[in-house]
């Protein structure tokens, strides 16, 4: 599985609209011209406005498909160009199905990476485009991205090529987006997924000790 890199975004803290009321965030990321310094915590200039849920050593780097953007895109009438998910890096080749939990990617000449958690989409996708059930179609639908950690640091930038160099799991990115929102009661393929070793600590912890079992709705997505 080979692809490259359409994009690469960074983005500062700062305030988005939500409902009347500004809201942190640092979801309004920028492209950038040439090569930007990838490091064990992420990309140089770039920030999480919520350390809570973003950020740390297992959620480093976020990636989103340009190929589910154009098909967003047409199908919601919105303009929704690289970087409009709040992503850091946005690809061709790499679709939620085709990534495994544990890949080892290596991204332009040394950077290398590992997919550690599909991304969990929030109201902030909401108040930057306006359509309430957004972060709803993004998760239920499993076209939410994924998340890395850095192996091996290293510069990146728009037109790298991505290779697969090592696959650890066969438990996709999709899977694991459709037990955590979708089919919340099945356990079987929810002890499959926490059971991967390569799976961040806080998605599998989650899995493990939910208690709430009822498929997610457009209403746990937009408080």
């Amino acid at each position: 599985m080979n692809g490259r890199v359409v994009s690469v975004q960074v983005g500062r803290a700062g305030l988005l609209a939500y409902r009347g009321k500004p809201v942190s965030s640092a979801f309004r990321k920028q492209p950038v011209d040439g090569p930007v310094a990838l490091n064990e915590t992420g990309l140089r200039g770039d920030e999480q406005a919520d350390r809570t849920n973003h950020g740390g050593p297992d959620m480093a780097l976020s990636f989103y498909a340009a190929e589910n953007q154009r098909e967003l895109s047409q199908r919601l009438g919105l303009d929704l160009e690289p970087g409009a998910f709040g992503e850091n890096v946005t690809t061709e080749g790499f679709l939620e199905t085709d990534v495994m939990i544990g890949d080892v990617l290596r991204i332009g000449d040394t950077a290398v990476i590992q997919v550690s958690t599909p991304r969990g989409p929030c109201y902030k996708i909401s108040a930057r485009h306006g359509v309430r059930e957004l972060p709803a179609i993004l998760a239920l639908e499993l076209k939410a991205g994924f998340l890395a950690r850095v192996v091996e640091p290293g510069p990146i930038e728009a037109g790298d090529a991505i290779e697969l160099l090592e696959r650890r799991s066969e438990i996709s990115v999709a899977e694991t987006l459709r037990v955590y929102y979708r089919d919340r009661g099945d356990d079987e393929a929810i002890a499959a997924v926490a059971a991967v070793p390569e799976l961040a600590a806080r998605t599998a912890n989650e899995l493990r000790s939910r208690r709430d079992r009822r498929a997610l709705t457009v209403e746990d997505f937009a408080p």
